[in-house]
């Protein structure tokens, strides 16, 4: 995924992605790494300077410069024209897009109690500046006025685009309410914006407190050796000495239910991942959800929106809620019901082995894997041998980049990073020329955010003269000292899949900042992504990366056959807990605010069951207590476009292999027609400017195994 920043300010506005070097550092900041642009390469930044106290003040003062610079723009005496209004509000705003980007990816990716304090403190300060800008009627006066006479201007296209984007941003954002209402706006941003970050901070504290705690390397059995050294080590550190403390991960499912062969310690684990949020005390989420559902509703409903969804898909290629929810319960019925064929599989197995038990969630994943070594004679632990970190990022993830776009990749130790695990990578255009620089963060810590995203602390803008500075960020746990990190297949795929986002974001070749790189709908930004998974599996890349750590031998033919063929293996199960949490997505956000409901367990059962995918083996993804993407994050109302992505994802694959597959030729025209666009143009038109055509839903069903062959 790729993960909004902190502030809505600047994505808002388009510049979220201006880093241009400031005539000279702000009085109140002398002495400032944020004050003026870094003078690394490429404007990375400079992280060994950067301290926590030096947020605040550059926030204060980024804001107060751009406010000064939107008056002069507002009060500009000359007639509004496309330069004097629009180009100057893409270029305002420098120094607080540099403090905002910074600190929100930060606050990802390596957060602290300090952090979080000054994420709390100015939350609801950057909402309201926002609204001071986009609730300034003079301002709004004059892009009004360019947009009425956009046919007589004479701009080119992605002009033209950026105006419709701006007027739309403005009036998306209450420009046409009345003076009481932007009053109520207003108060209604900034308590959002405050309850979300209260959602985010629960959320990760509590993931960090509330492992699961036993007395004995018993009850662990089924994990390795070290995983219980490790389970030991981490309760000693919270002072619980002789006892094993094991964390868990912000989804639903935890990974060592694959491996646990102790019943009553699979339901204690994923019992205290499902309460997560709902069980009282300090991190409970309900009253939170509540008053988020709320306020978001009431701001749909005075922006005259029937509920928040309705709003949101306003500006998405999905459009609006009919859409969502057709696509959504089309596959409810049919996920659901593999679901069950599957759980039929795993009941056989525990019945073979008199369990005398029924499946449920907490066996799943364990009865599954069993099931796929007896289907296809391997697990998951035979794959991880040939998927050592090093291996997988140089020459697979960037070895099928070289392969397909002709990059280059040069590793560089001079750079800092905010923390000793992460490294940094000069990318080389086929042509020679530097293109961007990737930042690989790749190990758990527990001041990270869960999931796996891609962020970027510079953007590329031909306006701002700036280039890419992208990282990716997955979590996977980190080996002890001399031990080497290995992957399981879906990390592997992670790694390809975020890169993917990587991609979207250097190979950007816009002029202006608001269209930088995956500055797209919500619901197709996951697509180019999507698409990447696939050289991941492709032969001649698996096959450059895909060896064992210790003897360098290739992965077997016959296993690679089995990983390919169990590529539908337990989709029903997959599909069945992403829609799932699609739906509880859409439930809470198509509520008018009379409609908010007083129980969030009790709501949460309801609409699972009205939806058909109450299947109790099958929990959603997320459960409403821990569901960061929509009540943090940037995907409220929006789940489901990793669905929506994918339908064009497959057919995209589909393009790819009757093409001939990985090659320069194929990867030059996906570039050129739709990597490189960014949101200059309308997603859909991208879409079909590359394929020929509108997308076609039966390459995803037959993917997810979907069509009752």
């Amino acid at each position: 995924m790729t993960r909004p920043h902190l502030l809505v300010i600047a994505a808002a506005v388009g510049v979220a992605f201006s880093h241009a070097v400031l005539a000279a550092p702000a009085p109140a900041l002398a002495g400032n790494p944020l004050a003026t642009a870094s003078t690394l390469p490429f404007q990375y930044p400079a992280f060994d300077k950067i301290k926590d106290e030096h947020f605040i003040p550059a926030f204060n003062e980024g804001m107060r410069i751009q406010l000064k610079e939107i008056d002069a723009i507002a009060n500009n005496k000359a007639a509004p024209t496309f330069d004097n209004t629009i180009v100057a509000m893409e270029k305002s705003g420098q120094l607080l897009t540099r403090v905002q980007t910074i600190f929100g990816n930060l606050q990802g990716a390596n957060t602290n109690d300090k952090l979080d304090a000054i994420d709390s403190e100015m939350s609801p300060k950057l909402a309201a500046h926002n609204d001071a800008i986009f609730l300034n009627p003079k301002l709004w006066a004059r892009v009004k006025t360019l947009y009425e006479k956009r046919d007589t201007l004479k701009l080119d296209a992605e002009a033209k685009h950026l105006l419709e984007r701006y007027h739309i941003d403005f009036v998306r954002a209450g420009a046409n309410l009345s003076a009481a209402d932007k009053d109520k706006l207003k108060t209604l941003n900034g308590e959002i914006a405050k309850l979300q970050t209260t959602f985010t901070q629960n959320v990760l504290k509590e993931t960090n407190a509330s492992g699961l705690v036993v007395d004995s390397r018993e009850e662990l059995a089924g994990m390795s050796p070290a995983a219980i050294d490790a389970a030991a080590a981490a309760a000693k550190a919270k002072g619980l000495d002789g006892k094993f403390f094991v964390a868990v991960v912000n989804t639903s499912g935890q990974p060592p239910l694959a491996v646990l062969t102790n019943r009553a310690t699979r339901e204690k684990l994923l019992a205290l991942s499902l309460a997560r949020g709902s069980h009282g005390g300090e991190f409970d989420n309900r009253e939170v959800v509540l008053k988020v559902a709320k306020a978001r509703a009431d701001k749909a409903a005075l922006l005259g929106y029937a509920n928040y969804a309705a709003y949101s898909l306003e500006d998405q290629t999905a459009h609006d809620t009919a859409s969502v929810n057709k696509l959504l319960s089309e596959l409810a019925k049919p996920a659901v019901n593999n679901a069950k064929k599957e759980a039929a599989d795993l009941q056989a197995v525990v019945d073979a082995e008199k369990g005398g038990f029924q499946v449920d969630a907490a066996d799943w994943a364990f009865y599954t894997d069993k099931v796929r070594a007896q289907r296809y004679a391997f697990d998951e632990n035979q794959l991880k041998p040939y998927f050592e970190l090093n291996n997988v990022l140089i020459n697979g993830v960037f070895y099928a980049a070289n392969k397909e776009y002709g990059l280059s990749f040069k590793e560089r130790k001079d750079l800092p990073v905010y923390n000793p695990d992460v490294r940094t990578f000069d990318v080389f255009d086929a042509d020679g020329k530097q293109l961007a620089i990737f930042i690989a963060d790749m190990y758990a810590r527990p001041n990270k955010q869960g999931g796996a995203w891609m962020n970027e602390y510079v953007s590329q803008s031909a306006l701002m003269g700036t280039h890419s500075v992208v990282a990716n960020h997955l979590n996977i746990p980190k080996p002890p000292a001399g031990e080497p990190t290995l992957l399981t297949y879906d990390e592997v795929k992670t790694a390809f899949h975020e890169f993917g986002h990587a991609l979207h974001g250097m190979f950007s070749n816009v002029k202006y900042p608001r269209f930088s790189g995956t500055s797209v709908p919500r619901d197709f930004v996951e697509y180019p992504s999507q698409v990447n998974e696939m050289w991941a599996v492709w032969p001649e890349v698996l096959a450059n990366y895909a060896k064992h750590y210790k003897t360098g031998e290739p992965m077997p033919k016959e296993m690679l056959d089995k990983v390919l063929a169990s590529k539908k293996f337990n989709q029903g199960f997959i599909t069945t807990e992403y829609l799932a949490a699609s739906l509880l997505d859409q439930r809470w956000h198509q509520l008018a605010p009379s409609q908010i409901p007083t129980d969030v367990l009790a709501f949460e059962a309801q609409s699972l069951k009205d939806a058909g995918v109450d299947y109790a083996p099958v929990p959603p993804r997320y459960r409403t207590t821990y569901f960061s993407h929509i009540f943090s994050g940037g995907y409220s109302a929006g789940y489901y476009g990793y669905l929506w992505a994918e339908k064009l994802d497959a057919d995209t694959v589909e393009w790819f292999k009757e093409n001939g597959g990985l090659s320069r030729k194929n990867g030059d025209w996906f570039r050129a027609k739709l990597l490189s666009r960014g949101g200059t143009d309308d997603a859909m038109n991208l879409f079909r400017n590359f394929r020929g055509r509108d997308p076609v839903i039966e390459p995803l069903l037959e993917r997810r195994g979907l069509t009752g062959k």
